[in-house]
């Protein structure tokens, strides 16, 4: 007595599924199974033919793929507007008279040109003639060696760091960015000279998850105008 192997093992919806994806010419064959085949479209029970639902589904991918660019677009304009105040905020610092003007130069354009209600700025490791300056007083050897070892800026929420009593209201601070400043790039382990604090009472202001590229070019160019401080 012989078994029907087809009985043993019937055909199930993948074994159709793999033969019309590698059989591209059965459509051919059977173009009139196309217009045939009703399907239930997702913005309703209604059915509809298989044109009609691939329809659906390319204008739902275009709506997607809108989306994006729409995202994509509204993304460029910030950083557009961002590095339009980046490169104000530069020319402001070239256009400082004396290196002991810097720091208030600093904090001033950034709080004005970036819209950060606090900012503070601590420099160490300055020369004889500014190191009665305030902004050369009271940062700790903890918050030295703290800034010493960021690679990047710090941004998220307040944690109770010593930088925060350099500002004028830290309990209203909810999120902050912590900025060292260093010779050379940020992101070298090189000891900082110096920490840059910027202060929002809006928690989501400063994110852990936040991108740091425009945060790290301030942090270059305050070190690189900062280096005056050092010199003289």
């Amino acid at each position: 007595m012989t078994t029907d192997p087809n009985a043993m093992n019937p055909i199930t919806e993948d074994d159709i599924a793999h033969y019309l994806a590698s059989s591209p010419e059965f459509f051919h064959r059977h173009a009139e199974l196309l217009s045939a085949v009703q399907l239930t479209s997702p913005h309703g029970q209604r059915a509809v033919s298989l044109q009609a639902r691939q329809a659906e589904m390319l204008r739902d991918k275009i709506k997607v793929l809108e989306l994006r660019i729409m995202e994509m677009i509204r993304a460029g304009s910030e950083n557009m507007v961002i590095s339009d105040r980046l490169q104000r905020w530069a020319r402001q610092l070239l256009q400082v008279p004396t290196p002991g003007e810097l720091p208030a130069a600093i904090v001033a354009e950034i709080r004005d040109q970036f819209m950060v209600p606090q900012v503070a700025l601590k420099v160490w490791d300055v020369s004889a003639a500014y190191q009665g300056a305030d902004f050369a007083q009271g940062a700790s050897a903890d918050a030295r060696t703290f800034a010493s070892s960021l690679t990047q800026p710090y941004c998220g929420v307040n944690a109770g760091f010593e930088a925060l009593q350099w500002l004028e209201e830290p309990k209203a601070v909810q999120s902050l960015a912590l900025i060292p400043l260093r010779e050379g790039p940020v992101t070298e382990p090189t000891p900082a000279f110096g920490l840059l604090v910027l202060a929002s009472p809006d928690s989501q202001r400063f994110t852990s998850g936040m991108g740091t590229d425009f945060l790290e070019r301030i942090a270059e160019l305050a070190s690189a105008a900062l280096a005056r401080l050092r010199q003289e």
